[in-house]
């Protein structure tokens, strides 16, 4: 089974990080991404990881922001 892409939008909506951010991450190495023609694509694993590991973190920064419209 091959790896499952998201694009940043979709991204977005599962995790809630900014697509800028998102493009950050993957510019840094941080998260797997591609880009297949105009669209940025994330890695759904490495996103995952990424996420887990900043929940598990003592820098609370680096986790999604919450909703605060509620």
């Amino acid at each position: 089974m091959g790896e499952e892409w998201l694009t940043t939008q979709e991204a977005t909506e599962l995790r809630g990080y900014h697509p800028v951010y998102l493009r950050e991450l993957m510019r840094q190495g941080r998260i797997t991404g591609r880009k297949f023609g105009i669209v940025w694509q994330v890695s759904r694993s490495s996103l995952l990881a990424y996420v887990e590991a900043a929940e598990n973190s003592e820098d609370k920064r680096w986790g999604p922001k919450p909703d605060l419209s509620e």
